[in-house]
């Protein structure tokens, strides 16, 4: 293995309630996923600012997923529609500065679907992998 390989930093905005526990399973599972990403636990993937996102991406990851409930399961009845809107308004955003909008993705899984999170992280971390470095650093 090439130990000059490009390894990225995907940062991976859970919500508390689904997506966090789906994490939290596929971990005592002991599901297969790369080692390039952390987790930050938030109340509701609709509490995630698009600041913040474009912060990490700022300081240099090279990805960011956000993980809520699935449409109609949100503990916070429409956080998971915000999101939506939110991100899709950071895409335009990314695209208009240059920055692919591959580069952030929304999506969506619940606390017993840990083989949703280990499959949704490993192809984000593969399409950032293809992408290559954030341009940013």
């Amino acid at each position: 293995m090439d130990t000059n390989a490009f390894k990225p930093k995907v940062l991976v905005f859970t919500c508390n309630w689904c997506s966090y526990a789906g994490a939290d399973l596929a971990g005592v599972s002991r599901l297969q996923i790369k080692p390039y990403f952390r987790v930050i636990r938030t109340m509701c993937s609709g509490r995630v600012n698009p600041e913040l996102v474009l912060e990490a991406l700022a300081k240099g990851a090279d990805g960011v997923l956000v993980l809520g409930c699935h449409l109609g399961d949100c503990h916070y009845i429409t956080g998971n529609h915000r999101a939506i809107k939110r991100m899709a308004m950071l895409r335009k955003l990314l695209e208009h500065f240059g920055i692919s909008s591959l580069r952030v993705k929304l999506d969506f899984v619940s606390a017993g679907e840990a083989q949703r999170f280990q499959s949704v992280v490993s192809n984000f971390i593969d399409g950032i992998i293809a992408l290559g470095p954030n341009p940013l650093k």
